[in-house]
């Protein structure tokens, strides 16, 4: 299957950001884990990296011209305000999972706003690393 995983601002800087927070394991880290997984399933995984609202929005309409079949998104902080992003995973029509390192609902209280939530099948998130394998399986599950 075709799945192109969308990691927004500031993920790049995993091992050096908030490490009390988000672990001390590195974006590359993050990278080798979700290949691993993907391949478990013989997925054929794109993973990208933006800091920049315009790129994520770019990326997802690259996506339906790419024949995506599924999207993971870990929004960063655009996943609590940009609706700009929201209407891009709508206007494709691509099957979205959302994903989220930390636990969203017990941090700071504009966190556990989503606008991109709507448009998702499923949110993961609070576990680290294993919300993407959990994003993984369900796509294939379902």
């Amino acid at each position: 299957m075709k799945i192109l995983i969308i990691n927004g601002p500031n993920l790049n800087m995993l091992g050096i950001r908030e490490p009390q927070v988000y672990g001390d394991k590195t974006y590359q880290d993050l990278v080798d884990y979700i290949t691993k997984i993907a391949s478990n399933y013989q997925d054929d995984v794109t993973v990208f990296q933006a800091n920049g609202e315009k790129e994520i929005i770019e990326r997802i309409h690259q996506a339906y011209f790419d024949q995506v079949k599924a999207i993971i998104i870990n929004p960063g902080a655009f996943g609590h305000y940009s609706y700009a992003i929201r209407d891009a995973i709508a206007s494709v029509g691509i099957r979205c999972i959302e994903v989220h390192l930390t636990d969203v609902d017990h941090r700071e209280p504009f966190r556990k706003v989503s606008v991109i939530r709507d448009v998702c099948e499923k949110s993961y998130y609070g576990k680290n690393f294993v919300s993407y394998k959990e994003a993984i399986d369900y796509i294939h599950q379902v």
